[in-house]
């Protein structure tokens, strides 16, 4: 009996350190490769979603993004963003947040996954430097595809970013503009160590951590 005690002791002191190595950032990984297999199994969604990402040079994955207001609105949420090189391999998870506010007529709440199709350099470098915060002045063409989409592929033939989602919930009235897309530096450093920049995950490919194996193989297929 005492040894089944001492047993039973170990394995729920064993079990802590287990459930401490799932760390945040290994959750949204995995949430982000089940959001891809998720839209990727729509009917409406699976045929310009998988030709667009042959072609991607980038994408953002955002498997929660909240949307909510009352006259004053916001939307919040964390993504993982990963690019491909020349070679078709696609980096590392670089972990950015997704926010913004606007003022105007809107009631409702939504919750949505979100994936953006980046199909060139300068959509990727906008999405990097954080230039979506100025709006339409971005200079990037952007497509939405989905629920609510206000554009289409046939319309939008050239676009920088084509934005897939699914949502669940109501959101009526203005659309929330000028997102700020900002790095996530905290987590980046926890996920691979070191202090990596998005640079060093998407161009350079100079870190890895392979629990990402997954959502790039969901990417690729």
């Amino acid at each position: 009996m005492r040894r089944l005690i001492a047993l039973t002791l170990a394995l729920v002191a064993l079990a802590g350190p287990l459930r401490a190595q799932v760390s945040d950032q290994s959750l949204m990984v995995s949430k982000a490769a089940t959001t891809v297999e998720r839209i990727k199994s729509d009917s409406n969604l699976s045929g310009p979603l998988a030709n667009l990402l042959a072609r991607a040079r980038a994408v953002l994955i955002v498997p929660d993004l909240v949307k909510g207001g009352f006259i004053l609105g916001a939307q919040y949420g964390t993504g993982v963003l990963l690019a491909r090189d020349r070679d078709g391999r696609w980096s590392g998870p670089a972990f950015f947040s997704v926010a913004a506010g606007s003022i105007g007529f809107q009631i409702g709440l939504q919750d949505a996954e979100a994936i953006y199709v980046i199909m060139s350099d300068g959509g990727l470098s906008a999405v990097i430097d954080n230039r979506f915060k100025a709006g339409a002045e971005a200079g990037v063409a952007v497509a939405v595809i989905g629920a609510g989409a206000e554009a289409n592929t046939t319309t939008n033939v050239g676009a920088d970013i084509y934005a897939f989602s699914r949502a669940v919930g109501l959101y009526g009235g203005a659309a929330l503009d000028g997102a700020a897309i900002l790095p996530r530096h905290s987590w980046n450093a926890l996920y691979y160590g070191g202090s990596p920049t998005p640079e060093d995950i998407l161009y350079k490919m100079s870190v890895d951590n392979r629990q990402a194996d997954r959502l790039r193989d969901v990417l690729a297929r």
